[in-house]
């Protein structure tokens, strides 16, 4: 969350607005002063606390509330305490968090239904979705085997988020041990082919993507997939 995260950065700034040295001596810091105007770091403390929010989904806030918020704190005049404005921040940002996944499950939802109805699209009991690009015509993997494949991944926007194209090398993995989408998506490809994977959320990674990643929760995604090779597992 946006106060633990952010809790050294912001020691650092306050200690700094305060005019109390963090790691050099009182002289030191008294020169820095006398070359720094105060504006100018009261607007560089503005664009790094706006980044954290926007870094965390939120795109606006009270400011009228937010400065008086602020200089309450810096006079000792708070009405709230430090644990009671955590405890507030992080049920707000949970609320946020989830609307704003909620709302890009409907926006994967209504893509896929839109997209089950074009030409050459074909989809699964599952709800997974692929078009066939090039054929194969070597062996098709069974989820116990490992397989070799160059890919790249996006979201419904277009924004990639990994390439092996990239990378420049293909990768290699047990077709068992990746999401759901990919694995019952590459046993319906054959060695040489390239096919085109539209992945519900429930097939990708749900609610709980990396942390910190590109893929935001409950985001259908797009791979592009070229199987190079099979390697059958004993």
């Amino acid at each position: 969350m946006i106060i633990l995260k952010n809790k050294v950065l912001c020691a650092l700034c306050m200690l700094t607005w305060l005019g109390i040295p963090s790691s050099t001596s009182a002289q030191d810091a008294k020169t820095n002063h006398s070359t720094l105007s105060m504006d100018s770091l009261s607007y560089a403390l503005g664009v790094l606390f706006a980044n954290n929010l926007s870094n965390e989904g939120l795109s606006s806030v009270d400011g009228a509330s937010l400065k008086s918020g602020f200089e309450a704190t810096l006079a000792g005049e708070a009405t709230m305490t430090a644990a009671e404005a955590d405890a507030l921040v992080r049920s707000e940002m949970m609320k946020l968090k989830e609307a704003q996944g909620q709302a890009i499950k409907k926006e994967g939802e209504a893509f896929l239904a839109e997209n089950s109805g074009k030409d050459g699209i074909n989809t699964t009991e599952t709800g997974l979705q692929y078009q066939h690009t090039v054929m194969g015509t070597g062996a098709s993997p069974d989820a116990n085997d490992e397989v070799t494949v160059h890919y790249r991944g996006t979201l419904l926007n277009g924004q990639e988020f990994d390439s092996s194209l990239k990378r420049g090398e293909p990768i290699s993995f047990p077709l068992n041990g990746v999401i759901p989408g990919w694995t019952e998506g590459l046993q319906l490809m054959k060695e040489g082919g390239k096919t085109t994977f539209y992945i519900p959320q429930e097939l990708a990674y749900g609610a709980r993507p990396a942390p910190g990643g590109a893929i935001p929760p409950y985001s259908a995604l797009i791979f592009e997939v070229e199987l190079i090779k099979v390697n059958p597992r004993d």
